[in-house]
């Protein structure tokens, strides 16, 4: 089995990109393959709808998240929602996601928009039968220390993440 991890910030010093390594950390420790992207050094173009599809950045992207049992998106949220740029990979990748097994980790500025992820999660959900984990991490400013995950109970429930995404993969290959 093998799983895929996309961090989905642009931003050179991103928190979320942060997450998504330790999240990649925890996987490889499992023992699991891991497909690590960060969209900031796989830029996509953004989705047309039409001629975009058959670009070859696209077209990889697409085949990275076919191959992928389970996949972590670590997104940054942006007013109240995950950044454009994790939407638009779904876009251009659409079918790729169906039926996959899909976690999330978040870095928001505060904890008013902990929420904010449910609308990714039932696009993904509705629109591509994704299993969406229930436990997902949320984390803001106060966890960090410069450009440092600082806060144990954070790396802890990043683990919990990992492991969690690997047993449901693996229960649903089995059934």
């Amino acid at each position: 089995m093998s799983y895929l991890i996309v961090a989905c910030s642009l931003n050179p010093e991103s928190r979320s990109l942060v997450l998504a390594q330790h999240a990649e950390e925890a996987l490889r420790q499992a023992g699991v393959t891991v497909d690590f992207m960060a969209l900031k050094n796989n830029p996509l173009p953004l989705c047309d709808g039409d001629s975009v599809y058959s670009r070859p950045e696209v077209i990889s992207a697409a085949e990275r998240v076919q191959k992928a049992e389970g996949i972590l998106l670590s997104v940054p949220i942006y007013n109240y929602d995950a950044n454009a740029a994790a939407k638009n990979l779904i876009e251009l990748t659409g079918k790729s996601w169906e039926d996959k097994v899909v976690g999330f980790l978040c870095a928001a500025g505060g904890q008013g928009s902990y929420m904010s992820i449910m609308s990714l999660a039932n696009s993904l959900m509705l629109d591509f039968r994704c299993i969406v984990l229930p436990r997902f991490v949320y984390v803001t400013g106060e966890s960090f220390e410069a450009d440092n995950l600082a806060n144990s109970e954070i790396k802890q429930r990043i683990k919990k993440l990992a492991d969690q995404l690997i047993k449901i993969s693996r229960a649903l290959q089995t059934s």
